[in-house]
């Protein structure tokens, strides 16, 4: 059934987008940027997501994070709902394959083998949860993972909270030599300490062969460039990466859940859209 509603609120937002997502470029007819792939999650309510865009992460055995979820497909984790993809963390037993016990199931999407892209315009609109041990995450890693490994891969973290945190969201890089505390990360905190959980916000990355920047809705926070590079650390944001999406429970950096975390917790995103630079701007961008 046609939604007339959603359809005006979804010509709104591409208007907003237009004029204040893309770094103030100006009006349409003036952006650089091309519309090369995206996930707007309209499917019925309660369906599955779409498995040509998206495969999943399976299993419980800590993610090298010591994380506490076990990940599913199963639709009680993750699925559409009103226009948004839902991924819920659940306080429900999943035994994994090494034979620990989980207390908590989620969801973990990506979509390597299926989308991956070098340089552009990644952003997603997402309303986050809150609590103590929560850990949604919008982020991407290098395609060649499966041949050279983590961090050799890299790692480009567009979103990550810890749901202690409730007014601050992380953007960093990750490649050889900066992994972990020793990544190069910077923190954006909501004007006014209001929480990302009370509304939904775009959280995206502009990435070219010199920089990655990191933006909340309008607002540019960080730019990282070869520049932020020790000695010895390997730039590896010159190839294809995909797109993650996610919310862990527990782990080293969050900590785990306590009394005052209550379940089900849920992730929702509106869309996911990638970007090109339009053929005019990259001429542009030749001549200097």
């Amino acid at each position: 059934m046609f939604n007339w509603k959603r359809s005006v609120l979804f010509c709104l937002t591409l208007v907003a987008l237009t004029v204040t997502g893309f770094a103030q470029t100006g009006s349409a007819a003036d952006s650089p940027w091309k519309l090369v792939w995206s996930d707007e999650f309209n499917g019925p309510n309660g369906s599955a997501v779409d498995r040509s865009k998206w495969a999943f992460d399976i299993g419980g055995e800590g993610w090298g994070n010591q994380e506490l979820e076990f990940y599913t497909d199963q639709t009680a984790n993750v699925y559409t709902e009103n226009g948004n993809l839902v991924i819920k963390a659940l306080r429900e037993k999943k035994t994994a394959s090494n034979g620990i016990v989980r207390n908590y199931t989620s969801a973990r999407l990506k979509t390597i083998s299926k989308f991956s892209q070098t340089y552009g315009r990644f952003e997603a609109r997402i309303k986050i949860p809150y609590g103590q041990g929560v850990w949604p995450a919008f982020w991407m890693l290098g395609d060649d993972i499966d041949k050279v490994g983590w961090p050799a891969c890299g790692e480009i973290d567009i979103m990550e909270n810890i749901g202690k945190e409730p007014s601050i969201v992380h953007g960093s890089i990750h490649g050889p030599g900066y992994v972990g505390s020793v990544g190069i990360e910077a923190p954006y905190t909501l004007p006014g300490n209001g929480r990302f959980a009370d509304d939904f916000h775009v959280f995206a990355v502009e990435w070219d062969h010199d920089s990655v920047s990191f933006f909340v809705d309008q607002d540019l926070y960080v730019r990282r460039t070869r520049a932020d590079l020790k000695p010895g650390w390997q730039w590896v944001f010159d190839k294809p990466y995909f797109l993650i999406l996610n919310l862990a429970v527990g782990g080293d950096w969050p900590g785990n859940p306590d009394a005052s975390t209550t379940f089900p917790k849920t992730m929702l995103v509106d869309y996911v859209r990638v970007y090109q630079k339009s053929e005019t701007s990259k001429k542009e961008l030749d001549k200097h």
